[in-house]
């Protein structure tokens, strides 16, 4: 009976030794990082920066245009003509009032965008997804994110997985 309680407890003791040995390793990322290189190489992005663009050339014609017109303006007041002056003076106004209506609303529709991009829960899932698979293979039981990481004083960079992060995102 004795034996079998020493080989109960011996039992015992094995066990929580072995679980008392595990330790909780912790893994951090940075998630500014990995938007920034997932972003920037997406169609998305790309769209993104396209629209951006064919704005912004859309911008400078229009400012060209302004400027023409301006020009002219001062020509027709060097060479006294104030009626073809008022005149350009107010094409100026309402290509100008234009531009800046053009502006507004290709500014709001590229935030628009933009807010989409960075709130896309497809994203995130695969993310999320891909934290996970990563932290399993390397052994962490745990992932912080350095961007929400108050109380992260410290770290060492053995423990950052955002490159193998990046690299199973296909970056």
């Amino acid at each position: 009976m004795r034996r079998i309680a020493l080989v109960g407890v011996l039992a015992f003791v094995s066990v929580f030794a072995a679980f008392s040995q595990q330790i909780t390793r912790f893994g951090v990322v940075d998630t500014a990082k990995i938007y920034q290189a997932y972003f920037k190489n997406s169609a998305p992005m790309r769209n993104y920066e396209s629209k951006k663009a064919e704005f912004q050339t859309e911008i400078n014609k229009k400012t060209e245009e302004i400027q023409r017109l301006r020009q002219q303006k001062n020509d027709a007041l060097s060479s006294g003509n104030s009626s073809q002056a008022s005149k350009l003076d107010s094409e100026i106004t309402k290509k100008t009032n234009a531009l800046t209506e053009y502006t507004r609303a290709k500014n709001m529709e590229l935030d628009s965008i933009k807010n989409s991009l960075q709130n896309s829960d497809a994203f995130y899932k695969k993310l999320y997804s891909i934290i996970e698979r990563v932290a399993e293979n390397e052994g962490f039981t745990m992932i912080l994110s350095l961007q929400q990481g108050n109380g992260i004083l410290w770290y060492s960079q053995s423990v950052d997985v955002t490159d193998k992060v990046i690299a199973q995102l296909g970056m």
